[in-house]
């Protein structure tokens, strides 16, 4: 145990004295990096309970840290999520709060015979509300993203250049990351003097029709470039300047194709009574064989990511003070033929992506934190996407309120709360939300936990779940217990701000 654990030890708990303390006696801050894939299931890791994908690397990342076993994401479905985690704050405050895009109506380019989109990008970020990057700078850190953005499209206010990270490489749109085989991806590197975010073009890949089975023909495969992107950063590092660097791979969103190697060889021969896709004239699903083994053969993909990123550490000497963190921006999708059902991919839970039922938004979420994590330990404190920002501030020996917005005046919501205590086991200092809440206007879904009680509202219509003796939430006890469920429709009011740009029925 390192002096921080045992200094911790020996205190006072009380006065919110835990993390400036944990920061005092820590030689230099931890290093931090943040691996958050892509439309990944609660069951879809080894760890977690999936029988037919092999993951060691991050199996191993759990039995060396801690494995939270209810843990949420910000939202079911990509942009929002993320947002949540940028910001400290749920849906109901959150400025995203959905996948609203900007390309519909922008226009076309070409590359070569490929017609593409001339502005990308989702709803942009609150420009009067703090992120997280910019957080960590103000601490001193070196900071980079690299893989999908989902904050804000091009040119806007929102930009990676323009929110606290120095260096930042993938889509900066979440559809353009449907594709791993794109005309473009976008980057930016202060390092290398860019003043902006710019579209690094692919003439290899636009050489082929992005339609039809030439496609397949296309060499370079967006998923690697992005990791070996964000190895040579990692190799850059040293020990003399803190790092944070956010890696949001897309893997296994979206299209299931990958280059044809062992992993997915290998696949093709487990799984000798597979399945097809047959996608879509037009369509960015392109048809495929082999549906199970593409999709087993992206988790082991991303797994291989994580073991390389976790070599290089070690590498570099950087592994004792690096905290490593995995976990996925929502439950699991069905496009491109994905077949969550074969997969058993949400384990005991329901729903799917795009669902405010615990299999839409309850995630794998895994920290490695030598030293100071007890290892091996499946943790059930339930945490949320908006506690992240939080904890990072206590990990550094900062306060979160010293970022607050006097301009937003009664909208300057932080919502999260730290769960540093519960890492470094000082369970008695842990603070537990009174409850938890997401809103997502596309499929018209609130959602509100509170202890065991979950309620969910489907276009005003409200369901009423115990999750202790039905975590599968197939028993609506609405009409049972009709004092709770006027409890838990009085926080949906008290959570919810509305946005113009993401409207709600809120119950009846």
């Amino acid at each position: 145990m390192k002096n921080a654990d045992l200094i911790i030890k020996s205190i006072s708990l009380a006065g919110g004295v835990l993390a400036p303390v944990l920061a005092c006696a820590q030689v230099q801050k931890p290093n931090i990096i943040f691996v958050l894939c892509d439309d990944m299931g609660w069951g879809d890791l080894a760890c977690y309970g999936q029988r037919y994908i092999s993951t060691p690397n991050i199996d191993r990342l759990a039995s060396e840290g801690m494995q939270f076993m209810q843990a949420y994401s910000g939202s079911p479905v990509s942009a929002p999520s993320r947002a949540s985690m940028m910001t400290g704050q749920h849906t109901g405050h959150c400025a995203i709060r959905g996948n609203k895009e900007y390309w519909r109506n922008a226009g076309t380019v070409k590359y070569g015979e490929n017609e593409d989109y001339a502005l990308v990008g989702q709803h942009p970020l609150d420009s009067a509300h703090v992120v997280l990057p910019e957080i960590m700078k103000n601490n001193g850190y070196t900071t980079a993203q690299f893989g999908k953005w989902a904050g804000g499209y091009e040119g806007s206010y929102s930009t990676p250049d323009k929110r606290g990270v120095d260096e930042f490489y993938g889509p900066i749109c979440q559809f353009q990351a449907h594709a791993y085989y794109p005309n473009f991806l976008n980057k930016y590197s202060r390092e290398d003097g860019d003043t902006a975010v710019v579209r690094e073009l692919f003439p290899e890949n636009y050489a082929h029709s992005f339609f039809g089975d030439d496609y397949f023909n296309r060499p370079i495969y967006s998923a690697d470039s992005i990791h070996r992107k964000a190895l040579k950063w990692i190799d850059k590092q040293t020990k003399d300047r803190p790092f944070y660097g956010l890696f949001t791979y897309t893997l296994p969103h979206a299209e299931l194709v990958q280059p044809e190697d062992s992993i997915l060889l290998a696949y093709k021969a487990k799984f000798t009574e597979d399945k097809n896709f047959r996608g879509a004239e037009h369509s960015w699903y392109h048809g495929i064989t082999n549906v199970h083994a593409e999709f087993a053969g992206m988790i082991t993909r991303l797994d291989a990511y994580v073991g390389e990123i976790m070599d290089k550490l070690k590498e570099k000497g950087l592994d004792d003070n690096t905290i490593v963190i995995f976990s996925s921006d929502n439950g699991p999708h069905e496009e491109g033929g994905a077949d969550p059902t074969f997969f058993n991919r949400d384990g005991v839970l329901k729903g799917l992506k795009r669902s405010c039922h615990e299999g839409g938004i309850r995630v794998p979420f895994i920290v490695r934190w030598p030293g100071h994590i007890p290892s091996g330990v499946k943790n059930e404190h339930p945490i949320a996407f908006w506690d992240i920002m939080p904890t990072f501030c206590d990990i550094l020996g900062d306060n979160q309120e010293n970022y607050r917005n006097a301009s937003l005046g009664d909208k300057d919501y932080f919502d999260g709360i730290s769960f540093l205590p519960t890492l470094i086991g000082v369970d008695e200092a842990q603070r537990s939300h009174d409850y938890l809440y997401w809103e997502f206007n596309e499929t018209n879904q609130i959602a509100v936990r509170q202890g065991d009680w979950k309620l969910i509202v489907k276009g005003g219509k409200c369901e009423l779940y115990n999750l202790k003796d039905d975590v599968h939430e197939d028993r609506n006890l609405a009409q049972q217990y009709p004092d709770k469920l006027e409890e838990l429709k009085a926080l949906v009011k008290a959570s919810h701000t509305p946005n113009e740009h993401f409207r709600v029925t809120l119950p009846n």
